[in-house]
């Protein structure tokens, strides 16, 4: 299995996808590629810009065209903004062309995760507790419905939910 698949990372903002992603990358000598930063690359501009600009609709556009494309690619690894699963092509790209690994993290794991580093549209001046809370009510079953395999990563080091996911 992981000799010729592409590795499909998903999950809640704050569980690790792009680091995790990194590491598994490195250990399977695979490229890797995080949507958003390929999206931030080839617009030249960050992602709260263009949600400022596009809103949430044009960001899921520009988004979509970035997923289809890079899950057509061979032998990746891919981590994926914590959204991507509401479009529902998204979910039939990924799930149709490579292992999709949910990486979980409670709602107050994310709470500490994302306080600290990029910018988050989608919690900038909320609640972010709540806004987490909202945002995996209605995600967290399509994260479960797409994914092959699911992984805790609450209180994980980043080397250990990669090795997981190779033993899995």
């Amino acid at each position: 299995m992981i000799q010729s698949r592409n590795y499909f990372l998903v999950g809640p903002m704050g569980a690790g996808k792009t680091a995790v992603g990194r590491h598994l990358s490195r250990l399977l000598h695979r490229d890797f590629y995080d949507s958003d930063e390929e999206l931030e690359s080839r617009t030249g501009v960050d992602i709260p810009f263009i949600f400022e600009k596009e809103g949430e609709k044009g960001f899921r556009q520009r988004e979509q065209k970035i997923i289809k494309e890079l899950s057509e690619k061979k032998n990746i690894v891919l981590a994926t903004g914590g959204g991507a699963i509401l479009n529902e092509q998204n979910r039939i790209f990924l799930g149709s062309r490579g292992t999709v690994i949910y990486l979980y993290a409670s709602v107050g794991n994310q709470v500490e995760r994302t306080k600290k580093g990029k910018e988050r549209p989608l919690l900038t001046n909320k609640d972010s507790r709540k806004v987490l809370e909202e945002l995996m009510a209605v995600r967290d079953p399509l994260y479960k419905s797409i994914a092959d395999i699911t992984i805790n990563t609450d209180g994980r080091k980043i080397k250990s939910v990669a090795q997981e996911i190779i033993n899995a």
